[in-house]
């Protein structure tokens, strides 16, 4: 949980699986604490927060790791790092979203490279109204969810080869998806369970509603 606007989280009780684990960057810690969820560890320079309110984070938390403000990585990032160190098989960031665009791109970026770095980690950004996942080569399954019908891949700073699409209303076959362009843009899956493949480079998938 980082410390994005409320408006870019989703219901917390939808992520409160009895394996969730829960870590909180900077504000975000603030948040879960205020909400009833005890974050494993806390984590940022805590800039955006008071003496009180980062005592109550203290004292909320499993651990708190205090940084710098001047430092390399985010603190999402630190907290991403945190998450990793622990070995799950899924991380869901949320609270990225819905305010600074630099803070958005960053966390993108950050779960971009981490996903790249540890495949047999699932990472996903999440809000309200988006889910957000870097596909790498090979062939994907995605399935079909009534809470986000619509879905749109883009390249990720890389050529994507390759790209072929089965299920989904719009298909492609050995299609090629270059950084810029708009084309695999708003199609929806038709099957359960839809299939994407490729052979080079990074896929973002965003998946979306309307509601």
């Amino acid at each position: 949980m980082a410390g994005g606007p409320k408006s870019g989280i989703p219901p917390l009780e939808n992520l409160s699986r009895p394996d969730a684990v829960f870590y909180g960057a900077d504000r975000g810690a603030l948040r879960l604490v205020r909400s009833g969820i005890r974050p494993v560890v806390s984590v940022g320079d805590f800039d955006s927060v008071s003496e009180l309110e980062l005592e109550e984070i203290r004292s909320g938390s499993g651990r708190l790791l205090r940084m710098p403000a001047e430092k390399d990585e985010t603190d999402t990032e630190l907290a991403l790092l945190e998450a990793v160190a622990a070995g799950p098989d899924r991380i869901t960031l949320t609270g990225v979203t819905g305010g600074r665009l630099d803070h958005a791109q960053s966390a993108l970026h950050a779960v971009c490279r981490l996903q790249a770095a540890h495949p047999e980690i699932r990472f996903r950004i999440l809000d309200r109204f988006n889910e957000l996942t870097f596909l790498l080569p090979g062939e994907n399954r995605i399935r079909k969810r009534a809470e986000f019908p619509y879905v749109s891949f883009f390249s990720f700073g890389e050529r994507v080869e390759g790209m072929t699409l089965r299920g989904f209303r719009y298909e492609a076959d050995g299609g090629l998806l270059l950084p810029g362009t708009t084309l695999y843009t708003s199609n929806e899956l038709l099957s359960e369970v839809c299939t994407i493949s490729f052979q080079t480079g990074i896929c973002l998938m965003i998946r979306s509603t309307d509601a």
